[in-house]
Order: C-alpha cells, then sequence, then structure tokens
C-alpha cells in the first residue's frame, strides 16, 4: 500500500508539470522567428491566400485561444495533426517513440552495468583502477556524443565494416539486426555516463566502507565478499540510483544528436524538424511526450529508493 500511495502521489504531482511545461513550450514556440503558413503558403502567394492558410491551421486566433484549443483536444485524446503532412501527430510519435526508448534504455542499461563495476572495482582494488576511472571521468565529460559518434562510424562501419552506421530495425522484425543497429549509438550515448557513474559508485563504495557497522562486521571476521555486495552496495546504492535517474534523462537530449548522426527516426530527429519547421502541433506533442518520460523515470527513481530504504516509503 505504501508503494501504492508513493505512485498516485508522484501522479497526480505531475499533472501540474505536465500543464505548465505545455504552456510554457507554446508561449516560447509562439517567440520563435517563423510563419509556418507562410512557408505552407509559398512566398508568391497572394495576402488573401495567406489569411486563408492562416485561417485554416487555426493561426489566426489569439495565442490563448490556440492553447485553449489544444488542450481540448489533448483532454479528448487528439493531440491535432502536423501542419505540413497533416498527419496526425500522436501516431507520428508513436512510430518513432520506440527507436528513442530503445536507445534510452540501452544506454542506460549498458552504462549502469559498465559504470558499477568500474565503480566497484576501483573501490577494491585502489591504485592505479582510481585513478583510471578519474582519467576516464574526465575523457568522458569530454568527449561530444556526436564527435563520438562519428568516429565509431569511421573505424566499425566504414573500415571494418562489422556494424550498420544508419537505419533502425524494428525488435520485432529482426532482433538480432535490431541489437546490431543499437551497438554504435549505444556506445557512443554511453561513454560519459559510464565515467559519471563510476565515479559516483567509487565514491559511494570509500564513503562507506568506512561506517562503523562496516567495521565491525570485518573486526568479527564476515567475509569481504559478503559485506561487500549484501551491505556495502546497498548502503551504497542511493547516491548511484540518484545518479542513474538524471543519466537517463539526460540521455534524452543526447538522442537529438546521436538519431541525427546515424539517421535512426527517433522523437529527436522530429523535434528537431518540427522546431526548424514551426510544426506548432507536432512540437507540442513531442514535449509532451518527452516530459512524460522524465516523469517515469522520476516515478522508477522514487521506486528504487523505496526498495533500498524503508524509510522513503514510510515519508
Amino acid at each position: 500500500m505504501a508503494i501504492l500511495r508513493l505512485v498516485l502521489r508522484r501522479l497526480v504531482s505531475s499533472v501540474p508539470l505536465l500543464f505548465l511545461v505545455s504552456a510554457f513550450t507554446f508561449v516560447l514556440v509562439s517567440l520563435v522567428p517563423g510563419d509556418p503558413a507562410r512557408t505552407i503558403a509559398g512566398q508568391h502567394a497572394t495576402e488573401e491566400q495567406y489569411q486563408n492558410v492562416r485561417a485554416q491551421l487555426g493561426l489566426d486566433e489569439s495565442l490563448p485561444v490556440q492553447y485553449w484549443n489544444w488542450l481540448e483536444g489533448l483532454l479528448r485524446g487528439d493531440l491535432g495533426a502536423s501542419l505540413f503532412s497533416g498527419e496526425p501527430v500522436a501516431t507520428q510519435l508513436n512510430n518513432r517513440l520506440p527507436v528513442s526508448l530503445s536507445l534510452i534504455i540501452a544506454a542506460t542499461i549498458v552504462s549502469g552495468i559498465v559504470g558499477v563495476a568500474l565503480g566497484v572495482l576501483s573501490a577494491r582494488r585502489g591504485g592505479v583502477l582510481v585513478k583510471s576511472v578519474d582519467v576516464l571521468s574526465l575523457l568522458g565529460l569530454a568527449v561530444p556524443a556526436f564527435w563520438l559518434a562519428l568516429v565509431l562510424i569511421a573505424v566499425f562501419g566504414v573500415q571494418l565494416r562489422w556494424l550498420p552506421v544508419t537505419g533502425y530495425v524494428p525488435l520485432a522484425d529482426n532482433p538480432t539486426e535490431w541489437a546490431r543497429s543499437l551497438v554504435l549509438p549505444v556506445v557512443s550515448m554511453s561513454v560519459s555516463a559510464v565515467a559519471i557513474i563510476a565515479k559516483q559508485t567509487r565514491d559511494s563504495v570509500l564513503d562507506t566502507m568506512t561506517k562503523d557497522f562496516i567495521r565491525v562486521m570485518e573486526a568479527n571476521g564476515f567475509r569481504q565478499r559478503s559485506i561487500l555486495y549484501r551491505h556495502v552496495l546497498r548502503n551504497a546504492a542511493l547516491p548511484v540510483v540518484t545518479v542513474l535517474g538524471v543519466v537517463m534523462v539526460s540521455l534524452l537530449a543526447s538522442t537529438v544528436f546521436v538519431e541525427t548522426v546515424f539517421a535512426m527516426p527517433g522523437l529527436g530527429g522530429v523535434t528537431q524538424q518540427a522546431t526548424v519547421q514551426h510544426d506548432i502541433p507536432l512540437i507540442q506533442g513531442a514535449v509532451l511526450y518527452i516530459t512524460i518520460v522524465v516523469v517515469v523515470v522520476n516515478l522508477l527513481v522514487d521506486l528504487a529508493y523505496g526498495r533500498l530504504d524503508p524509510r522513503v516509503r514510510a515519508a
């Protein structure tokens, strides 16, 4: 029941967030230079033709009325249609959502496993491994994901021809090709995340190992492996989970560049295209989807907190 109350409380508190983000996005989009009606009508269209296009698109209404119309459609489950293609926004985004989710989830899993393993190993062994993790952290934060993606394409795609460099294969069509199409994008997204997680894990493990209860267990002859995996990691997990949540959200930004470099039809690419075209319904829908992903990630972090620390469930 405590977990259910936590989930319900987080979901209810996320409703105002979704409203504020959508309203703020609507205002910001209206301030961006560009006129989709002029683009659709063409530069040589008459004033009457231009005004007719604005009326058809609903752009002749005031900004509050436009937002209210969009909000009414949202409450009915209708995100509207793209101003340029006429395709329903929900259909476009639903077709692209699996691509972005595949990238984000795979990159989070890879960076989490590798980062935690490196952090624990460096905390146990010390010496050269500690310095290696510090160097890896600096390099991971300094190397841009899109630059690393280009290097990976040149080496593993063009020279060695081991992996595909563009496109996306749905999981249902061919699981093997789906995994191969994700390797290079996921690696390019994971390097900086691995560095951050490894450093946080190492620091958390080292800090936990100095606690009094760990020293008492060592003095009583408990096996080091049992102390590490049963007690140290559990107590050091909270800050690592926090970092994992932050990393997962930050990967949303990385998908914009990575999807562009690898020509993958995900949310990042369609959001970028909609922003350039000033396609307001598509921008609103994409931002709504991204906000929902962020809310879900934060909810998962809260649930992990509750699992690791009973005091969170009781709060």
